[in-house]
């Protein structure tokens, strides 16, 4: 369940003048973005967008742009954007950053459903005028590119069937490509990229039950191989993606200096969707709530806006 309270009313002219008037002066009023941003859907923003360009001739998202910075300034730009776009700029982020990043690639592919993946590849098409698959190939080499780019260009059936042979098999493979950090990638990467969630999660389960241990844990004794880190990424992200961000969450917040980017990230992209499930688990796992968390880690007009995301009030 989302996490983001929006009205079911507003006026987009309304709403676009209240933002025009929170940038005059010395300095923009963080808090009347807040309040307006940080509490309207997906299809308000586009609309409140379309208002204030048509009112002011000028581009909303250009001018938060320039009245507002950093951590906070890069979460309202992402926030403004619709899903597909957002995670366009999200993955050429990470191309950019190099290898550190890839597993955000891994993580955006593997959470997406194969209509949002593809909204994904055309909105990142119009917007850097190549195709995502070129830009990950261009970044990476033998067999993390064929991982990469085999899982961004994915179109996974998303069907309830399962062949339980099949998993059988399957687990297999990952097994002896797993073991000893040898064994056959090109296999491991064709399943993980080829196979619907329903069936790789049934895989993932048959691996366990056979292994006494969760391949996730096994890719973990190698984590500090890059092909092996991603492969990491991917099978948690098909495996439950929420626990997946609980734990990006934890370790943006645990380490000494907080990770705004992996904090952003989550907030962002899950508060129309998940994101009270993955507050309920971060409470589990670290008997802390996520907005207590929040507030102790980060500061200023960014924790007041990623404090309203989550949907919690003043």
């Amino acid at each position: 369940m989302a996490t983001l309270i929006a009205p079911s009313h507003h006026s987009r002219v309304e709403d676009a003048e209240a933002l025009r008037n929170a940038f005059k002066g010395w300095g923009s009023d963080g808090k009347a973005i807040i309040a307006i941003l940080g509490h309207r859907n997906v299809h308000q923003r586009q609309e409140i967008r379309k208002a204030y360009e048509e009112i002011y001739q000028e581009d909303l998202i250009k001018r938060l742009e320039s009245e507002i910075s950093g951590d906070f300034e890069r979460a309202v730009y992402r926030w403004m954007l619709g899903p597909a776009d957002r995670d366009a700029v999200i993955v050429n982020v990470a191309i950019k950053n190099g290898s550190k990043e890839y597993p955000v690639i891994a993580e955006i592919a593997c959470v997406l459903s194969a209509e949002e993946l593809l909204a994904l590849r055309r909105a990142y098409h119009n917007r850097y005028k190549r195709s995502l698959e070129e830009d990950v190939a261009a970044h990476t080499t033998g067999h993390l590119r064929q991982l990469l780019v085999g899982l961004v260009s994915s179109y996974r059936y998303e069907g309830d069937e399962i062949n339980v042979k099949l998993a059988q098999t399957e687990a297999n493979i990952l097994h002896e490509t797993v073991k000893e950090k040898k064994g056959n990638y090109e296999e491991a990467i064709r399943i993980l990229t080829t196979r619907s969630k329903t069936q790789l999660v049934a895989t993932f389960n048959r691996y366990r039950d056979e292994h006494g241990i969760s391949i996730s844990k096994k890719l973990l004794d190698h984590a500090s191989d890059d092909l092996l880190k991603v492969l990491h990424t991917a099978i948690r992200c098909i495996n439950d993606h929420k626990k997946y961000y609980e734990k990006v969450l934890r370790n943006a917040m645990k380490k000494f200096g907080t990770d705004e980017e992996g904090v952003s990230r989550v907030i962002v992209t899950r508060a129309e969707k998940d994101l009270k499930d993955i507050k309920e688990l971060y409470y589990k796992r670290n008997s802390v709530h996520l907005e207590d968390e929040v507030s102790k880690e980060t500061s200023g007009d960014y924790k007041k806006f990623i404090l309203a995301l989550l949907g919690k009030h003043d």
